[in-house]
């Protein structure tokens, strides 16, 4: 009875607290009678407090006395108020324009501006300055807002007013998301956050995409935004090397809070070069950097944005500097679809001394749990830090009454017949796809062009199927395909069925069976695709692409083992067959040229190269990545790229004389690679190794022996693990060989000093990839391109030895 008198009286005394804090709201104007926006509020020597809007308006709770704020804006006077609550308190405030003078600053002889040496000492200090807080903890909440405001009538055909619920003039919001989390940093780079809520207008099951970590900008860094909006990043203005990219102008210095205050303007040397234009406020005493406003353009190498605008401001905690908001602006076109935006980021009640519990950082760098999308209107009218703008209210209302109708059957129907309406363009391009939203099932049927394909083996042959999907509650999902296929020329039917159970999201596992009959490349990483075989074959009499019969059956599984360590493991049975050309049908004859046999080891006449036999096999694969983080979401685990390199590990095994298999071999293998490592301003590289050995070869028929990523063609699918002359089926293995592929992407370090290269944005490359095994020692290539986006032009040089065996031009598109 005590107990829950004691309890009782605890959540009295709670809510009775609770309802003593008041709000405290208003406008901030300047003293011309323009709004501020974003600028910080917040309670003297705490840090506890919010920002204003981008109309001004600012809003938060506090407890019932008098207080001492503080409201801080870039370029204006510091301004506290004492104020004394009352319900519903509104505080108005003007901020005086801070009055930046040269009055005192001593003009060097040599003419250097006096900024120079401002910033030599804030170089100076900035390594200090990056290391000076070990760890902390911050509330943060933010805000995303993306708007569209310009775009055409229509867009290949489509109505772009009523597919993007846009307003009469083609204007409105697009993405509109709030999130509150707390996130947890520890040197030399540990990251933890927890989202507590989340708000998407018109989605309110959706969990939102913000991720605190997301809008860290860190000026004492000497590279910034490094593979986001561009793949080198931007030089930091305080960076070691600033001034090999900036000249600097003292505009000039203020007083505050009993310290001096330089206004510094940043001006890049150079037009193109990846600097960022603006002002930056370094303290005089300690050299840390007290405010920034800079912007990029286009000019800088931003991608797919025209201009984007950074505020940050810091806030005093003990003897650092902390932020205390960030706000990024942004505007762009693309396709005659003008946009702009802003994301910002408000922090507060840092603690600078946490003591972390055990395993506090283990590679989730972001936590979302199911009862963050429940919060109420009446939660977030207490707890949103930045008051909403009248336009964002309204889309939030608009858009959360569409969403309850969208989720009712008879729309979802209205939806679905409107979308599942059959169309002959569907069926032979996209491929036809039978949704049912309610029912959570849909049937996708692939597309005729890719389903009718020629090769000498088969003739002109089909291949199609139809994948029927079923989601389940929490992302997971199975899904069921049968396909067949028939050549009219071999006269040959092959048909499959596989089926694939995802059934943990968040340990990545599954379940999958296959089983049936089909035709494959004899290289297990394939040659060519069908259509570009077809080609080939068709209009240049070249038949690339090799194949054989197998009739299978397989069963696998895999699953996270360990953060970051995924195991997998496939046991399979099959019947394998040679097959022979039997066709020799092309539509122009070239001279010189003529179709080669289906045995790539002796092309003039179609010699067996194996004989139909039974393989068992079990095929085991550990993958594991260093220093792998990731988000855990309700609907999964989304791992993000690592900085580490990947190991993985396979072991697969040909098992002799059960259910009258013909195989015995033991095959291990070791590949270590990374993508993207960064060489700051120089771009980034990437590589793979890897090495394996047939332990026991006694029977490997030549689908079972190790194959390589070849290529005899001048068209390709990019792949870091291809080489661009190696032939597909001539150096397959079943001994021992080793590999290494390197490539360098400068990310436009060149060609960004060429006026007329310049606006095309390339990337310059250059690469090299080694092969040797017991029939194909030290074999070399090199090659340099130019890349854009998801094209790719390449020149190479393949050498056996000191001997060089090949060169020319390659071209690959896709990602």
């Amino acid at each position: 009875m005590k107990n829950t008198t004691l309890t009782l009286t605890l959540l009295i005394c709670a809510f009775l607290c609770k309802a003593q804090q008041i709000k405290l709201s208003g406008t901030i104007k300047d003293n011309e009678g323009q709004v501020v926006p974003f600028a910080s509020v917040y309670i003297k020597n705490t840090t506890t407090g919010t920002s204003a809007n981008v109309d001004g308006v600012y809003a938060f709770a506090l407890d019932k006395g008098t207080v001492t704020i503080v409201y801080k804006a870039i370029g204006y006077k510091l301004l506290e108020k004492t104020i004394t609550l009352s319900e519903n308190t509104i505080e108005n405030a003007v901020l005086t324009s801070e009055n930046y003078t040269l009055q005192g600053v001593t003009i060097r002889g040599n003419g250097e501006d006096p900024a120079n040496e401002i910033i030599r000492q804030a170089i100076k200090s900035r390594s200090r300055h990056l290391t000076e807080v070990d760890a902390y903890t911050t509330d943060v909440y933010i805000k995303g807002v993306q708007k569209l405001v310009g775009a055409p009538k229509k867009f290949f055909g489509r109505d772009i007013q009523k597919t993007l619920d846009l307003d009469t003039n083609r204007k409105g919001i697009l993405y509109l998301s709030e999130s509150t989390s707390k996130f947890s940093f520890e040197r030399p780079g540990k990251i933890h956050e927890e989202m507590i809520s989340s708000k998407v207008a018109g989605r309110n099951n959706a969990f939102s995409f913000n991720k605190a970590s997301d809008l860290i900008i860190n000026f004492y860094e000497n590279i910034l935004l490094e593979n986001t909006l561009s793949t080198r990043g931007f030089v930091s203005p305080i960076s070691d090397g600033a001034f090999l990219y900036y000249r600097y102008k003292l505009i000039g210095t203020a007083t505050e809070n009993g310290q001096t205050v330089n206004k510094i303007q940043i001006i890049p040397k150079r037009e193109h070069d990846p600097a960022f234009r603006g002002t930056i406020y370094i303290s005089d005493d300690s050299y840390h950097l007290l405010n920034a406003e800079v912007y990029l353009t286009k000019n800088t190498g931003i991608n797919l944005l025209d201009t984007l605008n950074i505020s940050q401001q810091f806030l005093k905690v003990e003897n650092t500097y902390m932020p205390s908001n960030i706000n990024f602006q942004f505007n762009g076109n693309v396709f005659g679809f003008k946009f702009e935006g802003y994301y910002v980021g408000v922090y507060s009640n840092y603690n600078i001394h946490p003591d972390f519990p055990k395993n506090h950082f283990n590679g989730e760098i972001l936590k979302i749990t199911k009862a963050v999308n429940k919060k109420d209107s009446l939660f977030w009218l207490n707890n949103r830090p930045i008051p909403l703008t009248a336009e964002e209210s309204r889309d939030y209302i608009r858009k959360d009454s569409v969403a309850v109708l969208k989720t009712s059957r008879h729309y979802l129907d209205s939806v679905e017949r409107a979308n599942n309406k059959f169309g002959i363009v569907k069926l032979l391009v996209t491929g036809y796809t039978i949704n049912n939203r309610y029912a959570k099932k849909s049937y996708a049927f692939d597309p005729l062009y890719r389903s009718v394909f020629y090769n000498t083996v088969e003739g002109f042959a089909l291949k199609y199927g139809i994948t029927y999907t079923k989601y389940l509650e929490d992302r997971k999902y199975y899904n069921i395909r049968p396909e067949a296929r028939y050549g009219f020329s071999n006269k040959t039917f092959t048909g499959s069925l596989s089926a694939n159970y995802f059934y943990d999201p968040v340990k990545r596992a599954n379940v999958s069976f296959s089983a049936g009959s089909g035709i494959f490349d004899l290289n297990n990483y394939g040659s060519m695709s069908l259509l570009g075989n077809s080609i080939n074959s068709l209009f240049f009499e070249t038949n690339f692409s090799k194949f054989y019969k197998k009739e299978f059956a397989n069963i696998g599984t895999a699953r996270e083992l360990a953060n970051g360590l995924q195991g997998q493991i496939i046991a399979g049975y099959s019947r394998n067959t040679n097959l022979v050309n039997t066709t020799h049908f092309k539509i122009k004859d070239l001279k010189g040229e003529t179709f080669t046999s289906n045995n790539p080891f002796n092309p003039e006449t179609e010699k067996e190269l194996f004989p139909t036999y039974r393989a068992l096999t079990v095929d085991a694969t550990l993958t594991y990545t260093i220093g792998q983080t990731y988000i855990t979401r309700p609907d999964g685990k989304f791992y993000q790229p690592s900085k580490y390199p990947v190991i993985k590990l396979n072991y697969k095994k040909g098992i002799s004389g059960l259910l009258n298999s013909d195989v015995d071999y033991d095959r291990v293998s070791l590949e270590v690679s990374e993508d993207r490592i960064s060489m700051g301003m120089l771009g980034y590289s990437s590589f793979v190794a890897g090495a394996g050995k047939y332990l026991n070869n006694d029977v490997v028929y030549y689908p079972e022996q190790k194959h390589f990523r070849g290529n005899n063609s001048l068209l390709s699918k990019p792949d870091l693990r291809k080489f661009l002359f190696l032939d597909f089926y001539m150096f397959s293995t079943n001994r021992e060989y080793a590999e290494f592929h390197y490539e360098h992407n400068f990310s436009g370090f060149l060609t960004n000093k060429v006026p007329l290269l310049r606006k095309l944005k390339l990337e310059e490359l250059v690469g090299v990839s080694y092969l040797t095994q017991p029939v194909k020692r030290n074999y070399t290539e090199f090659y340099f391109g130019l890349q854009r986006l998801i094209f790719r032009a390449a020149y190479g040089f393949a050498y056996d030895g000191k001997r060089r065996v090949d060169h020319g031009f390659r071209l690959t598109y896709g990602f």
